[in-house]
């Protein structure tokens, strides 16, 4: 029987990632090309920890988007730390979403600042853009915004039934009133292991990339980066079985390989007419220490993504 045109690469044949050199250790990267040129990713650790490029091969380390937590952080835990980012730009500004919260609680936050250069030590913070509580069935974490016909969009979520969305005002950047949460993708059986969305539109889709099973454990980490895709960015979307997200399904894009075990947190930018790849990875060369992986994207003729 032929494979699919997007079938999973078996392991061997993963590309590995570009080489990269500098300060490559990171977790959950978001990365952009600034208007002035150069890149900067972001990430969890610290108070957001930074990494600056000017060729997206060699990468120095920026410190922290922020100084020092805003006090309102410590509603949600006790350290004032933030996880996963996600930054973009638009309306003349880049703005940073970020989630705080508690290792295995949904007592959770999602926040926003906003920057005109998009640099360390240039955002300004404006609270909380959505939260959720232990009665809430969703994880307010690990956002990820799209604009999709004229409208401004946000996925997240962990666990707690899988990935979400929520519409965000245009003005604020902040959930629109009233707002639905759509139910995107999720797995059959408890824990529900699916989070770090991110959506990208490509031709006439829309495309959900998620991590799947476990994070955080170094070499013994499981991360795996799944892809369905849908017509409207409110789904449903579908792996190329038809497999509904919602029903377990997702093709797999790429997986542990080699010394890159537990590929994850990912994101997807565009950079001079192309798309790439960013997440972490645990070295299994350097006792499991994660590391930045960049991999352009190529889309196959029936409109599937791929690493390369």
């Amino acid at each position: 029987m032929a494979l699919l045109p997007n079938a999973a690469q078996a392991a061997e044949s993963y590309p590995d990632p570009r080489p990269i050199t500098g300060q490559r250790i990171i977790h959950d990267p978001t990365v952009t090309r600034l208007k002035g040129g150069g890149y900067v990713a972001y990430s969890t650790g610290g108070v957001i920890g930074a990494r600056l490029s000017e060729d997206g091969r060699h990468w120095d380390d920026a410190g922290n988007a922020f100084t020092k937590p805003p006090s309102w952080w410590y509603e949600y835990n006790d350290t004032g730390d933030p996880w996963a980012p996600d930054v973009s730009y638009r309306a003349g500004r880049y703005w940073l979403y970020y989630a705080v919260s508690s290792w295995g609680t949904n007592h959770s936050a999602i926040g926003v600042a906003t920057s005109r250069m998009g640099l360390p030590g240039t955002w300004t913070d404006h609270g909380k853009v959505f939260s959720s509580e232990t009665t809430d069935t969703w994880n307010a974490i690990d956002p990820a915004v799209i604009q999709a016909d004229g409208r401004l969009w946000m996925s997240f979520g962990s666990y707690w039934s899988g990935i979400r969305m929520v519409e965000l005002d245009r003005h604020t950047g902040k959930a629109a009133r009233d707002t639905e949460v759509h139910h995107l993708a999720t797995r059959p059986d408890e824990p529900y292991a699916v989070e770090g969305p991110e959506i990208v539109k490509h031709g006439r889709h829309y495309y959900l990339f998620a991590s799947y099973d476990a994070c955080c454990s170094g070499v013994d980490s499981t991360y795996k980066i799944k892809v369905g895709r849908a017509t409207d960015i409110k789904g449903p979307y579908v792996d190329s079985t038809g497999t509904p997200m919602l029903q377990g399904g997702g093709d797999l894009l790429l997986e542990g390989h080699g010394r890159h075990i537990g590929t994850g947190g990912q994101s997807v930018f565009r950079d001079r007419g192309r798309d790439w790849l960013a997440y972490h990875y645990y070295d299994a060369e350097d006792e499991g220490t994660p590391k930045l992986g960049l991999n352009a994207l190529t889309w196959t003729k029936d409109g599937w993504p791929k690493v390369s």
